[in-house]
C-alpha cells in the first residue's frame, strides 16, 4: 500500500470553488480501482492551503489513476486555481496507531 499526499495552495478567492469541485469529484476518485481511501485536509492557519491524502493498493494503481480520464477531468481545472505549484509525495506507511486500537504494523 502507498499513501499519496498532495499539497495545494489556492488563490484566496478560489478556495470555496475548489471545495465545491472536490465535493463533486470525490466519489469518482474513491471509486477508482485501487483507491482505498481519500481525505481532504484544510490547513488551520493558512486558509488557501489544502492537502489530499489517498491510499492506494500499489504504485501501479496510483499511476493508472494519474493516466485516467477521471484525473484528466480533475487536474487541469484544479491547476488553474493555484496560487503556487502543487507538491506531491508518494509514501509508504511505516506505523499506524489510533487511540482506539493497539499499535500494529501497517499491512503491505
Amino acid at each position: 500500500m502507498i499513501v499519496r499526499l498532495v499539497k495545494m495552495t489556492f488563490r484566496p478567492e478560489e478556495t470555496e470553488r475548489f471545495q465545491t469541485l472536490f465535493d463533486g469529484w470525490r466519489h469518482r476518485i474513491i471509486a477508482f480501482p485501487g483507491c482505498r481511501s481519500l481525505e481532504l485536509l484544510h490547513d488551520i492557519r493558512r486558509p488557501g492551503v489544502f492537502f489530499t491524502r489517498s491510499e492506494w493498493n500499489s504504485p501501479a494503481d496510483l499511476e493508472a489513476y494519474r493516466n485516467s480520464a477521471v484525473f484528466a477531468d480533475v487536474w487541469p481545472v484544479v491547476k488553474l486555481l493555484f496560487a503556487e505549484p502543487a507538491q506531491a509525495w508518494s509514501t509508504a506507511s511505516e506505523h499506524r496507531m489510533s487511540a482506539t486500537t493497539p499499535e500494529s504494523p501497517t499491512p503491505a
